[in-house]
């Protein structure tokens, strides 16, 4: 029996779903001290930055048809990949429960009905869009996703053309090189995913084209949304900012769907990456665990501030997919049947290291390109060296 692939039209929609989320429009809302102009500079030069590294991870899953954590074996060995597998589904549960009570905070904020309540109704709907699966998604997500276009289309009306304020910016409380790494953090948090969906694809490269562009694009929406919001309306809460655009229902539906949409991909990875840690384990129901094990975390703790969490995201996978770029797509190495690629693991830990060093640095472009550059050349110099023993 041929397996099922999916068309470039639904890896755009899977992606396009991934870009409009509420987390992305709480981020946005950071960038309004820096004023239109410059927020709209820095959102643009972290998305090229983050998508650029998007693409590749993508195109590394796609050729090799491997999940993204199968992926990470190439360069780390089967025991040294099981340190980021295992990261990678400890973040995701940590997104799921973010996503989940952002979208509950939110829809709340809207129609009172309590937390608790949204979060399980979040909860559940995400369950439903896991049982559906990826490949059998086709037309309920064109009907999602048709549906939150023309919603997120008249939250940008109501914000950039109705309310026709000039908005008043406070003093900056971020600097031009903070803003692009906040900007680049985001995409680059979905790096350890991304080949979970282009391994499936009929043309792997054409798809994470696709994905990479649809989501750039629409993540940059999504933060100019929210900048524009706050900036506008002068408004940092998204549920009054929607109330204040008189969205009501219109707005709950935004919030409840585009919530949806984006956490079922971080609870489906985490179950494609569970499976990678071992063999035997069912990942549909790893994801539908870690669903309700983010949505108990959701109703328990508060998540009012990712900033940290994002650039610790950055700080893990920003060296890793460094690594693997080198390896792929210049070295040509394969660890695969290594239990551990002790060269590449030292590398990824001065990577670690020196990421979070230059976060101290006021840099123009962000300190994640700069990270990876380095660990790319350094990367490159090691497995020369190591070359004749591999």
């Amino acid at each position: 029996m041929r397996e099922k692939r999916t068309g470039l039209f639904e890896n755009g929609l899977i992606w396009f779903g991934a870009g409009v989320s509420i987390a992305e429009i709480l981020t946005g809302t950071y960038f309004a001290p820096l004023g239109f102009e410059k927020g709209l500079a820095a959102i643009l030069i972290g998305h090229v930055i983050g998508c650029l590294m998007l693409f590749l991870a993508g195109v590394i899953g796609g050729k090799a048809r491997k999940s993204a954590m199968e992926t990470v074996k190439m360069s780390f060995g089967q025991t040294g990949s099981l340190l980021f597998s295992i990261l990678n589904v400890l973040q995701l549960v940590g997104w799921t429960a973010i996503m989940i009570y952002d979208g509950a905070l939110a829809a709340d904020g809207v129609m009172s009905a309590g937390r608790w309540v949204w979060c399980l109704i979040i909860g559940a709907l995400i369950l439903l869009w896991i049982l559906i699966g990826i490949t059998n998604l086709g037309k309920i997500n064109t009907i999602a996703m048709a549906a939150l276009f023309l919603l997120t289309m008249i939250l940008c009306k109501v914000i950039f053309i109705d309310n026709g304020a000039t908005g008043m910016i406070s003093g900056e409380t971020m600097s031009f090189g903070a803003a692009v790494e906040l900007a680049v953090a985001m995409p680059l948090s979905w790096l350890p995913l991304i080949s979970d969906y282009t391994r499936e694809a009929k043309e792997p490269v054409k798809a994470t084209a696709v994905s990479a562009l649809v989501y750039g694009i629409v993540s940059t929406w999504m933060y100019v949304i929210g900048m524009g919001a706050a900036i506008y309306t002068g408004e940092y809460d998204i549920a009054q900012i929607m109330l204040k655009a008189g969205l009501g229902i219109v707005g709950l539906l935004i919030i409840i769907f585009s919530t949806v949409t984006t956490t079922f991909l971080d609870a489906y990875s985490a179950g494609v990456s569970s499976e990678s840690i071992l063999s035997g384990l069912n990942g549909r129901m790893i994801a539908m665990i870690v669903t309700i094990v983010g949505t108990i975390a959701a109703i328990v703790y508060p998540m009012d501030n990712i900033t940290n969490f994002l650039y610790l995201i950055g700080s893990v996978f920003a060296p890793m997919i460094a690594i693997q770029i080198a390896d792929f797509f210049f070295l040509q190495n394969n660890s695969e049947r290594k239990a551990i690629d002790v060269p590449n693991m030292i590398v990824w830990l001065i990577g670690f290291i020196v990421y979070r060093l230059l976060m101290r640095v006021d840099i123009l472009i962000g300190n994640t390109l700069p990270d990876m550059l380095i660990t790319i050349i350094l990367c490159l110099i090691v497995g020369k060296v190591y070359n004749g023993s591999r």
